[in-house]
């Protein structure tokens, strides 16, 4: 329990914010968006594990408490009213303003964002998803007659960059044509951003002489702390979304994603501590087809509604399954290994 400690105190606390600000229907609502919220984004948790757990303690601590005022305060209360502003051409403050005193006119505005948002996220995602599937130097799959396959196509440079371009290309095609420009153009920054952060982080990971040591690790963690705070982005942008289907109290808004981002950080640790991917080895396989799923429901969200229970449900489906296949494959090695001491 001692993982979660903080984030039950930031809960009683949230909570107690949601009931003075919008009463009891406050409450609920507050309660309803932070399951939301950790529903969505448990895949996030366990790919954020994967990466956590080859940063340095000190980048560790970082990510947990300078990582959730950013994933709090920038992802799902700033970088929403940035993209209002880009929309409408108000400044921030106007747009705040907005957001507190007219929140229906507000979400109508990043309703309106719609399409750069799935874009830019969607692609994001898919490229972090692709990542996976082509890694050519991946040998533990677990839906071997897929994995095996894509993983061998992996040794053809950039061919996940290459997939994604083909997918958005297809995706646009069904909007109509006023929109198109915008969702290529939001597509293929979250592609650039992708490539960046992980060019940058392959640079800095490259061995050098050894008074660079200690600075590569440095900037090495400094990359991983960027690219999960991209990631998180991404995540937050269709739960942000999703939660003015709900409510438009921004507050409440804010409330009930900061519990459930501080659960999702509580679970990356967790996860880190105990070595839980390393015992369950199909888990970051589940969260990365998660994640893929996602990245195409928001893709197609740009054409059609899809309910948020739908996102949720299919990404922890898969969290599911992989955990399953995980224990069997760990009850088949044991009786392997009986078998073989015997």
């Amino acid at each position: 329990m001692r993982y979660f400690r903080l984030s039950f105190l930031v809960t009683v606390i949230g909570l107690a914010a949601a009931l003075y600000w919008g009463s009891w229907a406050g409450l609920l609502i507050a309660v309803t968006l932070s399951i939301m919220e950790v529903s969505l984004s448990f895949d996030n948790a366990v790919v954020n594990a994967s990466v956590l757990k080859d940063m340095s303690e000190k980048w560790r601590k970082r990510f947990l408490v300078w990582g959730i005022l950013i994933a709090v305060f920038g992802m799902r209360l700033v970088f929403p009213v940035v993209i209002v502003a880009i929309a409408t051409g108000l400044n921030l403050i106007d747009v705040t303003m907005m957001a507190i005193k007219s929140p229906a006119s507000y979400a109508e505005h990043l309703e309106h964002a719609h399409v750069s948002i799935a874009a830019f996220g969607g692609m994001f995602l898919l490229l972090v998803f692709l990542s996976f599937m082509f890694d050519d130097n991946k040998d533990v799959h677990w839906i071997r007659a897929i994995e095996s396959g894509l993983s061998k196509l992996g040794k053809l440079e950039s061919i996940e960059v290459v997939a994604a371009m083909i997918i958005l290309m297809v995706a646009q095609s069904f909007l109509p044509e006023a929109a198109r420009l915008t969702a290529v153009l939001s597509g293929l920054f979250g592609i650039m951003l992708f490539v960046l952060v992980g060019s940058f982080s392959s640079l800095f990971e490259s061995k050098g002489l050894d008074t660079m040591i200690e600075g590569t690790a440095r900037n090495a963690g400094l990359m991983s702390f960027i690219y999960l705070e991209i990631l998180d982005a991404s995540f937050s942008l269709d739960g942000v979304v999703g939660a003015f289907a709900i409510t438009t109290d921004i507050v409440i808004i804010m409330i009930g994603l900061a519990i459930g981002a501080m659960f999702v950080r509580s679970m990356t640790l967790f996860l880190v501590d105990k070595g839980t991917l390393q015992e369950y080895i199909y888990l970051e396989h589940g969260a990365h087809y998660a994640i893929g799923a996602l990245a195409l429901i928001m893709l197609a969200s740009i054409v059609v509604k899809i309910p948020e229970v739908f996102t949720g449900l299919i990404g922890l489906v898969f969290i599911a399954l992989s955990f399953v296949s995980s224990l069997i494959y760990k009850r088949r090695e044991a009786a392997k290994a009986l078998q073989e001491a015997s």
